[in-house]
């Protein structure tokens, strides 16, 4: 018990990312693997690990196909990855709008098995109600606003959000609800830099932008995108490394030693011991 308290005070929890609005900005990222959980929890306030995973991890060509399962799978790997950051996972298309209760029902399975501090749900209409009745009960929960990935075969593409004074309002009004209903943060994805700023002045949770420009409270980004492992990124995000070249090049070498005999070398291999010495 000892043990699980002291990890319980090492996490960071809602409270303290709820606590940032208006201070040093929240600094998120995406993980879906133990190995990147521990690289990012030194420098991570938050790790989500988002139902992104489909597309970045799973070859899928958006995020509607992503289950349950597979959510809690790369949760687990996370949570034993990472010690300090907050750890979120999505709640992927298909588990939390049929119901209040069948989203308490799916919510409460991913915070037993993952053992993660909190989940996130894209924060449509009818999605304000189903919050409140998360955050009664315990569970803490992150929203999304504008640009919602599983509503991509609704919208036919991924596309900027607030382009219209009737769709600024919308948006608006999703967020306040949101927020109003006992989410701890706001994820604002895809709008343009006046509505993020009029959402991050109009609630009292902390904005946390991904195509939203500075003027929110916190930022995240998709990791592998802003590692450059692939070729094309959308605009908004910043390539901090070519890692995509780095892995062709190192791939490149290995295949070289390995065709021209280099690799293993004589450092690489295991030997026979010799015998003893009468």
């Amino acid at each position: 018990m000892s043990s699980q308290k002291q990890e319980a005070v090492k996490r960071i929890a809602a409270p303290d990312i709820r606590a940032r609005k208006g201070g040093e900005p929240i600094v998120c990222l995406t993980a879906y693997d133990a190995p990147t959980a521990a690289l990012l929890d030194d420098h991570c306030d938050l790790l989500l690990v988002g139902d992104s995973v489909g597309m970045v991890v799973h070859g899928m060509p958006n995020t509607v196909g992503v289950t349950l399962e597979m959510m809690i799978m790369h949760g687990q790997a996370v949570m034993r990855g990472s010690r300090r950051a907050m750890v979120v996972i999505d709640m992927p298309f298909g588990s939390y709008e049929g119901g209040k209760e069948q989203a308490y029902q799916n919510c409460a399975r991913v915070m037993k098995e993952t053992g993660a501090q909190g989940v996130k749900v894209e924060s449509g209409p009818t999605v304000a109600e189903t919050i409140a009745y998360l955050v009664q009960r315990g569970i803490p929960v992150m929203g999304h606003v504008g640009l919602r990935p599983q509503a991509v075969l609704t919208d036919g593409a991924f596309k900027a959000k607030g382009r219209t004074d009737e769709e600024r309002l919308r948006v608006l009004s999703e967020a306040e609800a949101t927020a109003d209903a006992g989410a701890f943060a706001v994820v604002v994805e895809g709008v343009a830099e006046g509505l993020a700023r009029d959402i991050t002045l109009a609630i009292d949770k902390p904005t946390i932008g991904i195509g939203a420009s500075s003027a929110c409270d916190g930022q995240i980004l998709v990791t592998p995108d802003m590692l450059g492992l692939f070729d094309w990124t959308p605009k908004f995000v910043r390539r901090y490394a070519d890692m995509r070249g780095e892995i062709d090049r190192a791939v490149a070498t290995y295949a070289a030693d390995v065709k021209a005999r280099r690799f293993p070398a004589e450092v690489e291999t295991y030997f026979s011991k010799k015998p003893a010495t009468p």
